[in-house]
């Protein structure tokens, strides 16, 4: 059974680590992790002050997501997965809780800058793609942008 929770900041590193591994599972070489590995690196003070939810299965965290921004306007932050997890439908559970909360937070609507090999997940989750965004870390590269309304799209 999973459980979802608020992160921790002493969970910081290993949210780092989480998310630098799910993004090695689409392939990109070390160069490429290289320039991503700031954006993908929480501090305890980012996880003392950011709504992330942590999915706990078997004693381990094995994923999470994050909110920002300011009603009605938000972002999915973060939604990541351990790789041996992706697939495994833990991904729709933490997107459910992810709507679930934005919508009780009175987002009208939040946008994802996805990583370009899970757009697919996304638009199957009913986000639906609004153009295209640069990425934080590497010049002249685009990511999808995506946008869905937590209360039209919530299927729990």
């Amino acid at each position: 059974m999973v459980t979802l929770r608020r992160a921790r900041p002493d969970e910081a590193g290993l949210l780092s680590a989480l998310a630098l591994g799910a993004k090695a599972h689409w392939g990109y070489d070390e160069a490429f992790l290289a320039s991503v590995r700031e954006e993908l690196t929480f501090h305890a003070g980012d996880v003392a002050a950011r709504h992330l939810v942590v999915a706990v299965l078997d004693g381990e965290v094995t994923g999470f997501y994050g909110l920002a921004g300011v009603p009605p306007h938000g972002e999915l932050d973060n939604l990541w997965l351990r790789p041996d997890r992706i697939g495994t439908g833990l991904g729709r559970v933490l997107w459910e809780h992810a709507l679930a909360a934005a919508d009780a937070a009175g987002f009208e609507h939040l946008d994802i800058d996805a990583e370009p090999f899970a757009e697919g997940f996304y638009l199957r989750m009913g986000a639906e793609r609004i153009g295209e965004t640069p990425s934080g870390s590497i010049p002249g590269r685009v990511l999808p942008r995506l946008r869905v309304r937590p209360r039209d799209r919530r299927t729990s």
